[in-house]
């Protein structure tokens, strides 16, 4: 058989093939940037309802044209904690219907207008000034590359209509359904896009190649392979997340096997909601002259094949939705075992999302915020150790040194990876701006450390300040915390216009320092103080005014100074 594919053949198979995912990749990205922050509130609106979980899955998958890329976003909430098995299905189950628009979108007759869209998107994107346009043309852009990758497939396999090997082939799987469904779910797992083989399906239908029975096995077995993306995803997370995956399997996996039990009932109602006859053939006089009858264009069968596509995915969801706590209750019984809680560990970000800019940069804001979070505990307990000198605020603060530490890396690390996908203006200026964020409050870290360090050499020294000293150190240690406290909420709710109050509150530590600073002095020179406590006490102010200058420095990056 495979003698019958000559070089035009699979070169137009293989560059059909990679026009069509390149294009899918453009007009989905194009999606994301048009969507932006309404698709991070989509996902937001997510709630324990197992319906409003499926219509989110629906939607986001419905925009970003790709189930693949909603369900590894699923399981990166999952690893990070952000949604529990029940939700994580629930949206899995919607991100199933919604990826079934792509097929219908593939039916439509519109092959005609792929090189026009062409043309036309790529003078928005390279020519326009606003950004909605030029996104919109990188959406027309991807559209016209997708469907003239999907009319050279359909060209390519017009020499494959004489090759009696080739028909030979499909006569044998047509003959045994599972054997289809088999190769279906394995080209789906070469190609890892149930697109793409969806869209092969469609071309070798259209070719006369396929029959509508064959067509529709290929798409059950296409259903299965998409999602072993979902568990390659799931490797090396968490057990939740995996068990997420091994859902998705499962509810493929059965509704597959249901509806091959009940197949010619499938394929009647597929052709009852579908118009024209899917075997209808129109012929050529060269096609005639060259094949024979028997071969010929199959105009129809495109939107038998959308159809049952969409109308698997459907079913399987009805049949699904009121069993989601069953088929969490399958995964764990398959994937046993209590969940490891790991101390030191990323809870928001996940690199699994980095495809989703819009997701991706939200989940960063969501990482830099427990940062934020993190930093200011360790200025309270840093305090807390002055006032009470118990040692066991060391190794809970150590500990909290140490996150911050891994944090500032992991989310730069992860920044960086962001900044070098394809993302808006916008997006660039909150990533310049967050790995500013995350580095000044590593250095508020850095200066709670030393902080708390002085604490330790005055309690070992068992001479502590005098008191007025330590009401001095309150004092600025309570305007320093005021002021971050100040920021940090600034930074949660997004608030831009705190920079006045921002520049007055660093004002009244810098110069409060400066005041205390000379207080010291007048004390030394009385004999109030003496010389080894007095510098660790200069030291102390010196400590806090830095963190104070470095929570300015997050404000002027929330304000979008920085």
């Amino acid at each position: 058989m495979l003698g019958f594919f000559n070089q035009a053949t699979i070169f137009g198979l293989i560059g059909g093939l990679g026009l069509f995912l390149f294009g899918m990749k453009i007009m989905s990205e194009g999606l994301q940037k048009v969507a932006g922050d309404r698709m991070r509130k989509i996902l937001a609106a997510l709630t324990n309802n197992r319906l409003i979980g499926t219509f989110v899955g629906l939607a986001v998958t419905a925009i970003i044209q790709s189930s693949s890329a909603t369900t590894v976003m699923v399981i990166g909430f999952v690893n990070a904690g952000l949604m529990t098995l029940m939700q994580a299905i629930g949206v899995v189950l919607g991100a199933n219907i919604g990826t079934t628009v792509t097929a219908q979108l593939l039916a439509l007759k519109v092959s005609q207008f792929a090189l026009p869209a062409i043309g036309i998107g790529t003078g928005l994107k390279l020519f326009s000034r606003s950004k909605k346009w030029m996104y919109s043309g990188e959406i027309l852009l991807g559209f016209g590359i997708l469907f003239y990758g999907l009319t050279t497939m359909e060209n390519a396999f017009v020499p494959l209509k004489g090759s009696d090997a080739f028909r030979d082939f499909f006569l044998v799987v047509g003959d045994n359904y599972l054997l289809a469904i088999a190769t279906g779910a394995l080209l789906t797992v070469l190609v890892q896009s149930s697109s793409a083989t969806i869209a092969l399906t469609m071309s070798l239908a259209m070719s006369g190649l396929l029959s509508f029975d064959v067509s529709v096995a290929l798409i059950l077995g296409e259903n299965i392979g998409t999602t072993v993306t979902a568990n390659l995803a799931a490797i090396g997370t968490n057990l939740a997340a995996r068990r997420t995956a091994l859902a998705h399997l499962l509810f493929n996996s059965i509704g597959v096997v249901l509806v091959v039990l009940c197949f010619p009932l499938f394929l009647h109602l597929v052709d009852a909601w579908t118009p024209g006859d899917p075997d209808f053939v129109i012929h050529t006089a060269t096609e005639s002259a060259q094949f024979g009858a028997a071969i010929g264009d199959l105009p129809n069968i495109k939107w038998h094949i959308a159809n049952a596509h969409t109308f698997f995915n459907i079913i399987n969801t009805i049949i699904f939705l009121p069993l989601i706590g069953l088929l969490a209750k399958l995964a764990c019984l398959i994937l046993p075992g209590k969940e490891a809680l790991m101390e030191f560990h990323l809870k928001y970000i996940d690199n699994r999302v980095l495809n989703t800019p819009p997701i991706a940069i939200g989940q960063a804001r969501s990482e830099t915020r427990r940062m934020a979070r993190i930093s200011f505990e360790m200025l309270d307990e840093t305090m807390d150790f002055f006032r009470d000198g118990n040692s066991k605020h060391l190794a809970s603060l150590d500990k909290k040194e140490e996150i911050v530490d891994l944090l500032q890396k992991e989310i730069t690390d992860f920044l960086v990876n962001l900044s070098q996908k394809s993302i808006t203006q916008d997006m660039s200026r909150d990533v310049a701006s967050m790995m500013h964020i995350v580095n000044d409050l590593e250095r508020i870290g850095d200066h709670c450390e030393g902080l708390w360090k002085l604490a330790g050499r005055l309690r070992d020294l068992k001479q502590p300040l005098s008191a007025v000293a330590t009401q001095e150190v309150e004092e600025l240690a309570g305007k320093t915390r005021d002021f971050l406290a100040f920021v940090i909420d600034a930074l949660e709710r997004g608030d831009a216009t705190i920079e006045s109050k921002a520049s007055y509150m660093v004002h009244v530590i810098d110069d409060l320092e400066a005041t205390l600073r000379n207080n010291h002095i007048s004390r030394l020179n009385t004999g109030e103080c003496s010389v080894q406590q007095g510098l660790i006490f200069i030291d102390m102010l010196h400590g806090f005014s830095k963190i104070g200058s470095h929570a300015f420095n997050v404000s002027k990056a929330v304000v979008g100074d920085k």
